[in-house]
């Protein structure tokens, strides 16, 4: 009987794991500390240590998100121009209640697009409450309708200083980008004060998004990659009542609008297929554990091996 347990316990540690797609996001970290903004814009400056994605999240990353928690996409979380559109990664099937989710052919590791603000700060959440069934609701933002409506919701400081996840913030974003490590900052970020279409995706000179880190010698002073062209990314800044952050530029955007100068604002409510986002943490982004799995499975065994002992 023993034997009979340990063989169901292993087999269901195996079906759980091919059942839950775990999102691993890179990070790289984000030192010095204290540095100044660049005098040139007003931004930059960070005070203290952080990690943040060295990619931007990509479809198959949000694929895995929408399966665990959008069989009823009660907050909207797709966006049916992800399946419709050529430059979107996401096929949706099923029905309301039992919506399931699959990546588009050569699209995974390109960044998700039509997403809002609202849906950024929700997948932040969620990976801050751990993935799987964990809220989306609650975390680093606490999202309330008021708080939507309004565009008032801040991070909520005790969730980030534990080890939530956040969408990166404005100075966290521009830091990575365009700081040298010396205390001076870079117009674009490739670590260069000029820039081609042979350094990233923009002016459609490939007319839709790349695969993450595609322009591999093209990296920031951290070691981010993309954070010029591809796609917009949102930051949580909250510029006007009705307006969040994005900087960064797109794959159809001039030169221009990949540089450090250049600050964007849009409708948090906006999706559109040239914007996405990355995420940052103060810790690594761990990956979800599987300590729930095979606690469950061990739950299972005790169950079987005491009714075992009432035959």
């Amino acid at each position: 009987m023993k034997k009979h347990i340990a063989l169901l316990v292993a087999g269901l540690l195996a079906a759980s794991t091919a059942a839950t797609a775990n999102v691993v996001i890179d990070t790289v970290l984000i030192g010095n500390a204290n540095n100044l903004n660049d005098e040139s814009t007003g931004y930059g400056g960070v005070g203290y240590n952080y990690h943040i994605g060295t990619y931007e999240v990509t479809n198959s990353q949000y694929t895995a998100f929408l399966n665990a928690v959008a069989a009823t996409d009660t907050h909207d979380l797709y966006n049916a121009s992800m399946g419709s559109n050529t430059d979107g990664g996401i096929n949706r099937s099923g029905s309301d209640g039992s919506f399931s989710y699959n990546v588009k052919s050569g699209f995974g590791n390109k960044p998700v697009n039509y997403v809002s603000f609202w849906d950024a700060a929700r997948f932040s959440n969620w990976l801050t409450n751990g993935q799987g069934s964990g809220s989306t609701e609650t975390g680093v933002y606490v999202l309330d309708a008021t708080g939507i409506s309004n565009n008032t919701i801040t991070r909520n400081a005790t969730a980030w200083n534990n080890g939530g996840v956040a969408v990166a913030s404005e100075n966290e974003w521009y830091k990575a980008a365009y700081y040298d490590g010396n205390g001076g900052y870079k117009l674009y970020p490739t670590q260069s004060n000029s820039i081609t279409t042979a350094d990233a995706n923009y002016n459609n000179s490939v007319g839709t998004v790349t695969d993450a880190g595609f322009y591999a010698n093209k990296a920031s002073h951290y070691g981010t990659f993309d954070q010029g062209g591809n796609v917009w990314e949102w930051n949580d800044a909250i510029v006007s009542t009705s307006t969040r952050g994005r900087r960064g530029g797109s794959f159809v955007n001039g030169g221009n609008l990949l540089q450090s100068s250049r600050r964007g604002s849009v409708n948090p409510a906006g999706e559109d297929g040239t914007i996405g986002f990355r995420v940052s943490s103060l810790a690594p982004i761990p990956e979800p554990s599987a300590y729930a799995a095979i606690l469950g499975c061990l739950g299972l065994s005790l169950a079987l091996t005491r009714r075992k002992g009432r035959v």
